[in-house]
């Protein structure tokens, strides 16, 4: 899934995840600290956008040069401003000690590279600041509602321990639920979900 892909995914006018936010990041946003959040792989921005309009300065990180042009539009009619970085997350930097908040909603990738962001993330959060992250685990491939076929994109709680280590686990959690974004994710979905935080 490069980023030809993703262009070819999100060149429809249609916003193919849908316009509002990830239900998870809408219950958790009032868990991130006041500051600059980052969003990794935010594609066409609906995360991003909703956290601007509770006043957060928002920088989104995609691949796609389309999905980052509809978050730029989907910004200007919500009337706020984010900041986006057209990066492939294997080669991205993520500043240490700068962040109130990275979201990782969904943002699956090969394993070496996820743990090399996800390391990046505990240290680019600043003291207090959050992780904020959802995505499939292995046993979303019986349910085939969206998300990676290969196993070893899908994470679990147990090895999300592991990759962010130094947070403290607010809230780590595997479960069933019902995803419904646009048309790219419809139907019951096996999903983790995690609020970690950075308290040293």
């Amino acid at each position: 899934m490069d980023a030809d892909f993703w262009n070819n995914r999100f060149a429809m006018p249609q916003y193919i995840y849908g316009e509002t936010p990830n239900v998870f990041v809408a219950e958790m946003a009032s868990q991130i600290p006041a500051g600059p959040v980052l969003c990794l792989a935010e594609g066409e921005g609906r995360n991003a956008v909703h956290l601007a309009t509770l006043g957060h300065r928002v920088t989104a990180v995609d691949q796609s040069e389309a999905g980052l042009a509809k978050a730029r539009r989907l910004a200007a009619v919500r009337g706020v401003e984010i900041e986006t970085v057209l990066a492939d997350l294997g080669n991205f930097d993520i500043e240490p000690g700068v962040w109130a908040g990275i979201l990782s909603i969904f943002a699956h990738l090969p394993p070496a590279i996820r743990s090399k962001v996800h390391a990046q993330a505990v240290r680019g959060l600043r003291l207090g600041g959050v992780f904020v992250l959802e995505a499939y685990t292995p046993a979303q491939l019986a349910f085939d509602t969206g998300g990676p076929k290969s196993v070893e994109w899908l994470m679990t709680l147990a090895c999300l321990r592991q990759e962010l280590a130094g947070l403290e686990f607010l809230l780590g959690r595997e479960r069933e639920r019902d995803v419904i974004e646009g048309g790219g994710h419809t139907g019951r979905g096996a999903v983790v979900q995690v609020l970690a935080r950075r308290h040293e």
